[in-house]
């Protein structure tokens, strides 16, 4: 089975400065990664600097790309980080993890319900799989294309992919002052990558005012989703 793939996406290098939206998800997955991390689709490395704090016994950094993997290899990450190349299609059957992160990826992946599958094999029983996707179909935009997404989740659609022998504990809308900013791109500007500046802005001004609404809201709407699964 081939280990590898070509990532067509160009958006790696401006999110990566998002770093109030990573602080944001990190505060509500963090509680669930447990020593033994299985990060699928790490790209850059810049989530990966984020999300690990260094206290994990291992975090494995699977990266299908050979040339995001060895941009993976030269990133300094703390020591428990092991970048690796291949999908979670490609592991031996060894491995149980107590967290599988797919944070951006699952949208990527045209078979998503057997994906997801296939790394609820490799939990530890109580393990979790976390996902983090962007939200509602109707926002899928010139942009999406542009990176290979192959479809936006709801609360429907991405909780009907619970795989067999897990359960569904978390599930929530973020940031719903984001979702204004997308749905503007989706009607008005049609940009296929968003500028330097947009990101910036909407990091540094509308994330914080997301992280203050969406509680207050119910986590009921916004520009993404996360779902979390235990392993029974």
């Amino acid at each position: 089975m081939n280990e590898s793939q070509a990532y067509i996406g160009s958006e790696l290098e401006i999110f990566a400065h998002a770093q109030r939206w990573k602080a944001y998800y990190k505060s509500l997955i963090a509680p669930f990664f447990g020593q033994r991390v299985l990060e699928v689709g790490a790209g850059l490395g810049a989530t990966t600097a984020a999300l690990c704090d260094g206290k994990q016994d291992e975090w494995i950094c699977l990266e299908p790309d050979p040339n995001l993997l060895a941009q993976l290899h030269s990133r300094p990450l703390p020591g428990c980080c092991r970048p690796q190349l291949g999908f979670a299609s490609t592991l031996t059957p060894d491995p149980r993890f107590d967290s599988i992160l797919y944070i951006d990826v699952l949208e990527h992946i045209e078979d998503d319900r057997a994906e997801l599958q296939r790394a609820s094999y490799h939990l530890a029983p109580g393990g979790k799989l976390i996902v983090l996707s962007p939200a509602y179909p109707f926002l899928f935009s010139p942009f999406d294309a542009s990176i290979g997404h192959y479809r936006r989740y709801t609360r429907a659609t991405l909780s009907s992919l619970t795989p067999p022998g897990c359960r569904l504990i978390l599930l929530r809308y973020l940031d719903s002052v984001g979702l204004l900013t997308s749905l503007a791109n989706r009607l008005f500007l049609r940009q296929s990558l968003p500028t330097h500046a947009q990101i910036l802005f909407w990091d540094r001004r509308l994330v914080p005012l997301s992280r203050l609404l969406d509680p207050l809201v119910g986590f009921r709407f916004g520009r993404s989703i996360i779902g979390v699964w235990e392993k029974e």
